[in-house]
């Protein structure tokens, strides 16, 4: 183990090294580039999910004044399906029914709702409805917010040290290269000076 960190501090600070060369300090310059581009990156990236957890927390707050739950009549017997039609063979748990439902002024309604395969008609389904009564989605619940807010912080922390690695990894694969024909070159040129 104290190897590796030997070897790492070694390539990240070359120059006490007097067989260093310019691309190893061009390579240990971009090593340290990213290596402090992560950790700088970490606020920045907590910054973001902060506010991508508030802004889901205020969503989620509208949401819920102007969504309520209800519950819906099926007006047909739900189709029974052995398994689910996105090919995977288990069993699918719901399928579309027409069904009816009054909104907080008595007003009906009717549309297509997920039923349990195989209920019968009549069967009573949960619902959500928007301030016109018409079908919408569930609430967001807190614990989708703090998700949001946690996605959104780990993805740009992954995208700018993940692009900070492909720029340290293209810039050593281009190095590896020149040093690679720098020694054909000297072995071309060893050999031609041997033949005198």
């Amino acid at each position: 183990m104290q190897g590796r960190i030997a070897r790492f501090r070694r390539r990240l600070f070359p120059g006490g090294n007097p067989l260093a060369r310019f691309g190893d300090r061009v390579e240990a310059a971009l090593l340290l580039l990213l290596v402090a581009g992560a950790l700088l990156t970490l606020p920045f990236a907590a910054a973001v999910g902060s506010d991508t957890y508030a802004a889901q927390t205020a969503r989620a707050e509208q949401e819920r004044t102007t969504r309520h739950p209800a519950t819906a009549t099926s007006l047909a017997a739900a189709a029974t399906q052995s398994y689910s039609t996105d090919g995977a063979g288990s069993p699918a748990d719901q399928t579309t029914v027409p069904a009816a439902w009054f909104d907080a002024r008595g007003t009906r309604h009717t549309g297509d709702v997920l039923a349990d395969s195989g209920s019968p008609k009549g069967t009573h389904v949960p619902v959500w409805l928007d301030q016109r009564g018409e079908l919408t989605t569930e609430p967001l619940s807190p614990a989708t917010s703090a998700a949001d807010g946690v996605f959104a912080a780990i993805l740009l922390w992954v995208a700018v040290t993940g692009a900070l690695a492909a720029l340290y990894g293209f810039a050593r694969f281009v190095l590896g290269r020149l040093r690679a024909a720098a020694w054909d070159r000297a072995w071309a040129q060893a050999r031609h000076d041997s033949r005198f």
